[in-house]
């Protein structure tokens, strides 16, 4: 059995025939690739990588507290910056951190071409 996370407390909207993660079995909870939409705006942030991982993390908070989860359950990530450059990574990698803390899950950090922001994020998370 699964649920589909698409309407999130205070979380971005599901934008299209997608939804924002969904709970597996109660066992897993996979996090669609969040974007740095801001919620105070209800836009897409285009600042600097610094601001904009800080919004897409806390929108993958929002989703795995949906699912009763937290950065703790994630196993698994995948980060993509659309500019994979020494800087974007070390200031991608430092918000990361702050968010992850002990926790290291698995990770990949690819280069993409992205929509109009710089960094998108998705994770598997098991409970």
């Amino acid at each position: 059995m699964k649920t589909e996370l698409r309407d999130v407390p205070a979380g971005p909207p599901a934008l299209g025939p997608y939804s924002l993660g969904v709970a597996a079995e109660g066992k897993f909870v996979f996090v669609s690739g969040m974007t740095p939409w801001d919620p105070l705006t209800g836009q897409i942030e285009r600042g600097s990588i610094t601001r904009q991982t800080e919004l897409v993390l806390e929108n993958v908070k929002k989703v795995l507290a949906s699912a009763g989860a937290d950065f703790s359950n994630v196993v698994s990530s995948r980060v993509y910056l659309a500019e994979l450059t020494k800087e974007n990574f070390q200031e991608m990698n430092a918000v990361y951190i702050s968010y992850f803390g002990e926790s290291k899950p698995a990770r990949a950090t690819i280069g993409a071409q992205l929509l109009g922001f710089d960094v998108e994020i998705e994770c598997v998370a098991v409970l």
